[in-house]
């Protein structure tokens, strides 16, 4: 996998995963790639839940899943999709130099981030987006602290998507467990 082409290859894959934004936060999809970007996966790790769960009726997801012929697959089965669109990042207040001069306003021509803005800018639809932060990124975390899985152990895309799988059951037997304790 190479970020871009200023980049060296590196043996390396991009673990996705599909939460319940419920209070349940269980690992409902998985898919892993060889590409630095999300995008190109996210209606095919979506679609792919058609056979095992059933499809959702919401999917909320980060800017780096935001595309067009995502987007388009996933309304085309009557899934609504809530993806954030790109913004430039403010000045963060424990970065101690000056501050960047400000930037002109990102200018959206796109029919479908012109209309996904405005759905997302909604009261009712900014409340839900909400929940995407604390849903997915706990679950990575949690991954990646508490069960301590930092890296792959197998090479090659099958085997790791089999590890990658692994890891998910291992993370909902965990959260089961942890449900009926309370």
């Amino acid at each position: 996998m190479r970020r871009s082409d200023a980049h060296e290859y590196r043996q390396a894959y991009n673990a996705q995963a599909v939460v319940c934004a419920d209070e349940a936060q269980l690992t409902l999809a998985t898919n892993l790639v060889a590409t630095p970007a999300d995008a190109p996966s996210f209606a095919a790790t979506i679609l792919g839940m058609a056979a095992t769960i059933g499809l959702p009726r919401t999917v909320l997801a980060d800017t780096g899943f935001a595309s067009d012929p995502a987007v388009a697959d996933l309304q085309a089965r009557g899934i609504e999709p809530l993806v954030a669109i790109g913004r430039t990042q403010q000045h963060r207040p424990y970065d101690f130099r000056p501050p960047p001069k400000p930037k002109p306003p990102r200018q959206i021509t796109e029919s479908w981030r012109v209309a996904m803005k405005a759905k997302l800018e909604s009261k009712d639809t900014k409340n839900l987006y909400k929940k995407r932060r604390q849903t997915v990124e706990p679950v990575f975390g949690i991954i990646k602290s508490a069960m301590r899985f930092v890296r792959f152990h197998l090479r090659g895309l099958h085997n790791v998507a089999a590890e990658w799988r692994l890891i998910a059951l291992a993370y909902n037997c965990r959260r089961i467990a942890r449900l009926k304790a309370a």
